[in-house]
């Protein structure tokens, strides 16, 4: 690979929309044998020409040793540990190499670098037409990877831009086969539905795409309030039922607590001794009660007192 295609960022632009791929050359690892093999080939000319080198020959030769320790250094390459290199003899594809240092053959063999490590593809914002008629608008991310350099290269022009195309097309074609509601309630289901239908598209490409996730929806503003006033509603209503179950809970215990007191004649009493307690805690309340407890008991005992003392009737003889 030249040094222009190592410094050239792919950057490609779709519907308005950029998907920019990173430059291989800040992640490309530097070749030092070319020039040490060329510096040797220098070195060893010198010390044999030796006293010869400031004549018009010896200068002649050592230039002559410098060009062809270049064109042996030529032929030593170095790939990282994460690219597979392609070697292509006359056009034809011959060997991959790699990682690590190979050799190839000057001015018949040219090379392709892969590289091998994931690469996230972004997906741009695309707009779609849900099953339910609704317009959305979303975007996402592809991890892929190369697993097969060779069928990546020769079988497609420029893979990640294939991978791209497919993954937009069947956002739209699955966007279009479901609802609204099961595309925001379930993304993951959208991104496993997306990622089927690109593997099966790419199958002998060899590529592997690990995941495809779904980043953003945006929905139209008139949408965005209607959903907004639905939620509201939602938990006015969750209140409202709240509201009433606790009501009704406090209903039943309230009515406990008076059979409870009915069929005890202290608890009342009682009850009402811890609320002046409560009351009496603070300062600032003043409690005055209008009728003593004691006077009420005394009061509700008289019928039965009055009934106690009354003589039983006698039965009269009869004739």
């Amino acid at each position: 690979m030249s040094l222009e295609q190592l410094l050239q960022d792919s950057t490609k632009t779709t519907g308005g929309s950029r998907t920019v791929v990173r430059s291989k050359a800040a992640n490309s690892v530097t070749n030092p044998l070319p020039f040490l093999v060329t510096l040797a080939a220098g070195g060893i000319a010198a010390a044999i020409l030796g006293k010869s080198l400031s004549t018009d020959p010896g200068v002649f030769m050592l230039f002559g040793s410098l060009g062809l320790g270049a064109i042996i250094g030529s032929t030593f390459r170095l790939a990282a540990q994460w690219e597979k290199s392609l070697v292509f003899r006359l056009g034809k594809f011959k060997a991959i190499k790699g990682p690590g240092p190979f050799m190839i053959v000057p001015f018949l063999d040219t090379i392709r670098t892969v590289d091998t490590r994931i690469t996230t593809i972004e997906i741009p914002h695309r707009a779609a037409i849900t099953k339910d008629n609704v317009p959305v608008r979303l975007d996402g991310v592809i991890f892929m990877s190369v697993n097969d350099p060779s069928a990546a290269v020769i079988r497609v022009q420029d893979y990640t831009r294939a991978v791209l195309e497919y993954a937009q097309t069947a956002l739209r074609d699955i966007v279009g086969g479901m609802t609204l509601d099961e595309i925001l309630a379930d993304r993951e289901l959208l991104g496993s539905k997306v990622q089927h239908m690109v593997e099966t598209e790419i199958d002998g490409w060899g590529l592997n795409v690990a995941a495809i996730r779904i980043q953003d929806i945006e929905l139209p503003e008139d949408l965005k309030r209607v959903m907004a006033r639905q939620a509201s509603a939602e938990r006015e209503k969750r209140a409202t039922i709240t509201k009433a179950e606790g009501d009704r809970e406090a209903a039943t215990n309230l009515a406990e607590a008076a059979r409870t007191m009915a069929m005890a004649p202290g608890a009342l009493q009682l009850r009402t001794l811890q609320s002046l307690d409560s009351l009496g805690s603070s300062n600032a309340n003043t409690v005055v009660l209008a009728v003593p407890v004691e006077l009420t008991n005394a009061i509700n005992a008289i019928p039965g007192l009055a009934k106690s003392l009354t003589p039983p009737e006698k039965d009269e003889p009869s004739g």
